[in-house]
């Protein structure tokens, strides 16, 4: 008796109807264990801040504990890596950042992912400006006074980074090309490592993400300005870095959720209803009243992807401007 064979195109249609049908059957049980949310900063930052606050939130919405894996270093290639190297099942999502997804293509060589082919973009939760901060003994007192010191005495300040053509590295390019200063570049594995040499003097500043902005107001660090092209609403006495000196200056930076390529839709979309009712709850919002120019989002995730892509772009040409070559 002879076995029936389907045509071909027939059985991809039996495969994908299958496929969909298991996918919808695993969104539906999702999830039934842990799920690993991945940080590719180091603990004690703001990005590790929201990615802790955030997965408390969404531990209890998912009915299941969301751990925080934290992996720095390697300009966020490590974390980053780590997420889109796992298995799209909706187990290991990740934070995902401008700089690990767009700047490091154009930063970078050899970059071990595609941030367009390998990750399914769950939505942008958040932007951030960068603050100029200086160590508490270095003399000066405005972005002009620190102009001046720096042409004083050519090299002889320097400025802190999460790694080389990282965001607060470009940053840091963009105000010695604009303002025509010598700096010398320091990378560490993140702004919470720097913090000892930053307060100790041995590194004279940082553009940070927000995680000094208590020290600031201890004066324990000085805030000089910020880098969006408005004032802060929240900070009205802080310039912005064109107002204080430097005129067209401006950089912000988004965070966002990821997942591996491939973790299928219904799971995406779960995470991404349930991280977006996370993020417009204003008692999830008052947890990061000390962080003042941090700006909520709650868009899609064809937007994400849409502003992954032109961000490449964006900063290919930033990174062109302020001279940084590919390492």
């Amino acid at each position: 008796m002879k076995c029936l064979r389907l045509p071909f195109v027939w059985r991809i249609v039996m495969v994908s109807a299958a496929a969909s049908y298991a996918f919808a059957a695993q969104a539906q049980n999702y999830p039934n264990s842990p799920v690993k949310l991945v940080v590719p900063y180091p603990p004690g930052g703001m990005a590790d801040t929201f990615a802790r606050t955030l997965s408390d939130n969404l531990s209890s919405r998912l009915g299941q504990p969301v751990v925080v894996e934290n992996k720095p270093g390697g300009s966020l290639v490590i974390g980053t890596n780590a997420v889109a190297k796992s298995l799209p099942d909706g187990y290991t999502i990740g934070l995902g950042s401008v700089s690990g997804l767009a700047i490091n293509v154009s930063a970078l060589k050899k970059l071990p992912y595609d941030p367009i082919k390998d990750f399914t973009p769950i939505a942008i939760t958040f932007r951030t400006p960068l603050y100029l901060m200086i160590a508490p003994d270095l003399p000066v007192n405005s972005v002009k006074e620190l102009i001046a010191y720096a042409k004083a005495n050519p090299g002889a300040l320097s400025f802190a980074s999460l790694g080389y053509g990282s965001s607060l590295h470009i940053a840091g390019e963009q105000f010695k090309k604009l303002a025509h200063l010598d700096l010398l570049h320091i990378p560490y594995k993140g702004t919470t490592t720097a913090l000892p040499d930053l307060m100790q003097g041995r590194v004279s500043m940082i553009f940070d993400g927000g995680a000094f902005l208590s020290l600031a107001r201890e004066g324990k660090l000085r805030m000089l300005a910020v880098s969006t092209l408005s004032r802060l609403d929240t900070l009205p006495d802080v310039p912005t870095m064109s107002e204080a000196g430097v005129p067209g200056y401006e950089i912000d930076l988004w965070f966002g959720i990821i997942a591996p390529f491939g973790t299928p839709q219904p799971i995406a979309q779960r995470l991404a209803h349930e991280i977006t009712a996370i993020v417009q709850q204003p008692a999830f919002r008052e947890r990061f009243a000390g962080f003042p120019g941090i700006q909520f989002e709650t868009g899609t995730s064809q937007e994400m992807a849409a502003t992954i892509k032109r961000d490449i772009e964006l900063w290919r040409v930033m990174l062109g401007d302020a001279k940084i070559e590919p390492q």
